[in-house]
């Protein structure tokens, strides 16, 4: 059994010592190759920011004004709380089907099969949006910035390509490229606040009366916080990577606890800055009105310079790029540990000898976001409003319920034994943050609209299928402990202590 010990501070080391480093494999992930920074990578990564705060953020000012920057706050918070018991769970339990060994080690093993179905649902629907996303980012980047347009297809294409590569290698390199991606994005969203502070913050000067509660009584708040929560979604892949990590005790809730609290933090300071920009009487209107979407990039423009405002134009599509392979790399990870288990077909459970990935998984991976292209080309359907738009609702409702499950499963995994750890992180955390989550996905799902843009009966169909894949995978779990009560029960027994 692991040391019930804290997790050590962010600066440590996160080399292992040789008895730590798990033992080479042939056939498992490359163990002892991704640290801290590299797990922050992925996760941050996966959030895009710079999309985020430029193209989302304007929607939660239009819809909450002032209130917004507190919005990302209490999300964040409420994630916080949840990693409290997320992270307790990560010490015992190290699976690259993170959400689905979590409930299945805490809800019993039918439950953690449908939740790992949901779970490839989830994360193939949000990697697939992001890829036609890219394409789309890009055609426009690329029309505006050097007047050439090339249709979005042929950029996904080959950011789908450029992706499935870096999955087959190894995945430090996709760990590096991440970073790059990261630190640019993040870099002109400093520069542009830089700008709105040194011109003296806007008309009105800094308002910190925006992060007042009192702000969450006004209208459009329940809306506002459809668009926060979605904005931390991935976060999950801290507890994907740690069959891969150094030193997983530690580095897993470490970089867990970094990379939500920074996203936290940085939307937060982020919103504010775009309201302070245009003064906090006068934000909400500018989000409403014409060419509200394009508020952050007008600020930038006015405040630092048409080079500043260019710049983030076209690190759009590096942060849309990065965001695609984050989830590209986890639902691969996904489809790897369900083919190890026999909840897939087991060839996907199966990696290359010189690079240590999952090979199949990858490529099955791939050729579903291929067919979401061709798809959308072969229909007609906007790349942007309609399927990046739609598959993301069913994928970040998808993510939000496995969280909320999970939680639950946190609690009932520590409910007979704490493993000497305090009650308020494996008790009262979970059960905290499970109904906090339990009462956004009810919102989120009333609101469904204001993510996806379309009628009723189209929201209604894209939230079918989440208990549909639910069911499925508990079905299949049933169906092998008919068949194979031993395979049945070493199902979320891999990386268990």
């Amino acid at each position: 059994m692991t040391s019930p010990a804290e997790p050590a501070a962010a600066g440590a080391h996160d080399a292992p010592s040789p008895e730590q480093r798990p033992p080479a494999s042939s056939t498992g992930l490359r163990g002892g190759a991704v640290g801290t920074g590299d797990l922050v990578f992925f996760v941050v990564a996966a959030a895009a920011p710079l999309t985020v705060m430029a193209g989302v953020a304007p929607l939660a000012i239009g819809m909450a004004g002032r209130a917004a920057p507190l919005g990302y706050l209490l999300s964040g918070l409420l994630l916080v709380v949840f990693a409290a018991g997320f992270t307790a769970m990560s010490r015992h339990v190290r699976n690259a089907g993170a959400f689905y060994a979590y409930v299945g080690r805490g809800l019993g093993r039918a439950a953690g099969a449908g939740a790992a179905y949901l779970a490839v649902l989830a994360y193939n629907a949000i990697e697939a949006g992001l890829l036609v996303a890219f394409g789309w980012f890009t055609e426009a980047g690329v029309a505006d910035l050097a007047g050439v347009r090339v249709p979005w297809w042929l950029w996904s294409l080959a950011g789908l390509a450029a992706i499935g590569v870096l999955g087959y290698l190894r995945v430090t390199l996709s760990a590096k490229v991440l970073g790059v991606a990261l630190a640019l994005e993040v870099l002109v969203l400093l520069v542009f606040e830089a700008g709105v502070f040194a011109g003296g913050g806007g008309p009105e000067g800094p308002d910190p009366g925006v992060l007042s509660p009192a702000h969450l009584g006004e209208a459009g708040v329940g809306g506002m916080f459809v668009l926060a929560i979605g904005a931390f979604i991935g976060f999950e892949a801290t507890a994907i990577y740690a069959e891969e990590a150094r030193d997983p005790e530690r580095t897993v809730p470490r970089a867990t606890y970094i990379a939500v609290g920074f996203l936290a933090l940085f939307y937060t300071f982020t919103v504010w800055t775009v309201i302070t920009a245009y003064g906090a009487d006068r934000a909400q209107s500018v989000a409403n009105g014409d060419g509200g979407g394009d508020m952050v990039f007008a600020a930038t423009e006015r405040l630092v310079g048409a080079w500043a405002s260019d710049t983030m134009h076209a690190l759009l599509v590096t942060s849309a790029f990065a965001a695609t392979l984050a989830f590209h790399n986890a639902a691969a990870r996904y489809f790897y540990a369900l083919g190890r288990e026999g909840l897939l077909p087991r060839r996907l459970g199966t990696v290359t000898s010189r690079t240590r990935s999952p090979a199949l998984a990858v490529l099955l991976q791939s050729a579903l976001a291929l067919l979401v292209v061709l798809v959308t080309i072969a229909a007609g359907a906007d790349p942007y409003t309609v399927t990046f738009l739609w598959t993301n609702g069913t994928g970040i409702l998808g993510v939000m319920v496995l969280q909320a499950v999970t939680a639950l499963a946190v609690y009932g995994f520590f409910r007979r034994d704490r493993r000497g750890l305090p009650a308020w992180r494996v008790a009262l955390a979970p059960l905290l943050s499970g109904l906090g989550l339990s009462v956004l996905i009810v919102m989120v799902a009333a609101n469904l609209d204001l993510l996806t843009g379309a009628p009723t009966a189209v929201n209604v169909a894209l939230l079918v299928p989440l208990p549909l894949a639910f069911a499925a995978g508990v079905a299949v779990a049933l169906r092998i402990r008919r068949r194979d009560p031993a395979a049945y029960a070493r199902l979320t027994t891999t990386g268990t202590d």
